[in-house]
């Protein structure tokens, strides 16, 4: 994703069991309240276990970070339980080496 701008990332813990794309839509739409109109798009990323959610306004995004308040949960099949953080994509640490 070139372009994070209005985008969510979801991180799953990643030692919980993996999940499908179905039950990712379902628990976005369930968690969320995410609509159809709201998005522009759904990135997964399976081996790091993140979603990227870019929204279509500041707004909305901003309203979304508001609702969750950096954390939520998923119920796998299971009967785990998994925390999920969720922030502004882009906006977490880097590591740089410096050589010399």
């Amino acid at each position: 994703m070139g372009d994070r701008q209005n985008t969510i990332v979801c991180i799953f813990d990643q030692k919980s069991p993996r999940i499908t794309v179905y039950h990712i839509h379902e628990w976005l739409q369930e968690t969320l309240r995410i609509q159809e109109d709201d998005i522009r798009m759904i990135q997964i990323d399976g081996p790091q276990r993140r979603v990227y959610i870019k929204s279509v306004s500041t707004d909305r995004m901003m309203a979304i970070l508001k609702m969750v308040k950096g954390q939520l949960q998923y119920h796998h099949e299971n009967a785990e339980l998994s925390i999920v953080k969720v922030e502004i994509a882009g906006l977490g640490t880097k590591r740089v080496r410096i050589a010399n």
